[in-house]
């Protein structure tokens, strides 16, 4: 092959390389486990839909508060199934949101959509873990005409979506051993929101915990099991959908 030839080549090749990497890109994030597969089973508490969004509904309970999660980034939604349907169990709709490409930060405002699907929900609260908090919390801060409440995963606002105004409730959890979220700004985001705002480490947690999709790189080994962590989260987030809920 002759320069000139090989000139007019590298446009294609790079062209290649570029389709290769995005296509890498976009199937290269974090899948459910196995025991994240079974909690899609409606039981006799709840019924679960796996359609345009996922939700977890009680049954023997009509429920007026709902709890709309984002998954974190690069994390298939159904990761969240066990930890989700764990605080629908307690009485509540809750209801994880399907990202573009996996990333909440690509349709941050998508949590719209799920409450004009269930205008029976008076009570909306909504989280997130890792980058889904990151965009839970922006979404909270600009709709606090409807949303009363904020739970965050190893997560925290952004500086932009000072929220130490607003009448919310606002709960923030992490792991101890977590090693993807930087914490000082985790902690840090206790002057930006309400002074009655709950911020809890779970000790012996790490950062995937959180989700049911086994290690993260870049995360540090969990000192406790993950349904442990995941009982403790439950724990804190039903505390919080019980106070709005008054």
């Amino acid at each position: 092959m002759n320069k000139r030839k090989f000139l007019r080549f590298i446009p294609l090749l790079l062209i290649v390389l570029i389709i290769s990497y995005s296509a890498f890109w976009v199937l290269s994030y974090s899948r459910p486990t196995e025991d994240a597969i079974t909690a899609f089973n409606s039981n006799s508490n709840i019924e679960v839909l796996n359609d345009k969004f996922i939700t977890f509904t009680p049954k023997d309970k009509k429920t007026e508060t709902g709890f709309i999660f984002y998954p974190g980034g690069k994390v298939a939604p159904e990761a969240y199934a066990p930890i989700c349907s764990k605080i629908a169990s307690q009485g509540y709709k809750v209801i994880i949101v399907p990202m573009p490409l996996n990333l909440a930060v690509l349709n941050g405002d998508k949590a719209q959509e799920v409450i004009k699907a269930y205008p029976e929900i008076k009570n909306w609260v909504i989280g997130g873990h890792s980058l889904g908090g990151v965009i839970a919390a922006s979404f909270a801060k600009k709709h606090t005409d409807e949303i009363k409440g904020l739970v965050m995963f190893a997560a925290y606002p952004q500086a932009k979506d000072d929220m130490s105004k607003d009448d919310l409730k606002v709960l923030s959890l992490w792991g101890s051993e977590d090693g993807c979220a930087d914490i000082s700004k985790v902690t840090g985001a206790k002057a930006i929101v309400p002074k009655d705002a709950e911020f809890m480490p779970i000790e012996g947690g790490n950062h995937a915990q959180f989700g049911s999709y086994g290690a993260q790189k870049g995360d540090n080994p969990a000192k406790i099991p993950a349904v442990q962590q995941q009982s403790i989260a439950v724990q804190y987030t039903v505390s919080l959908l019980s106070e709005v809920s008054k």
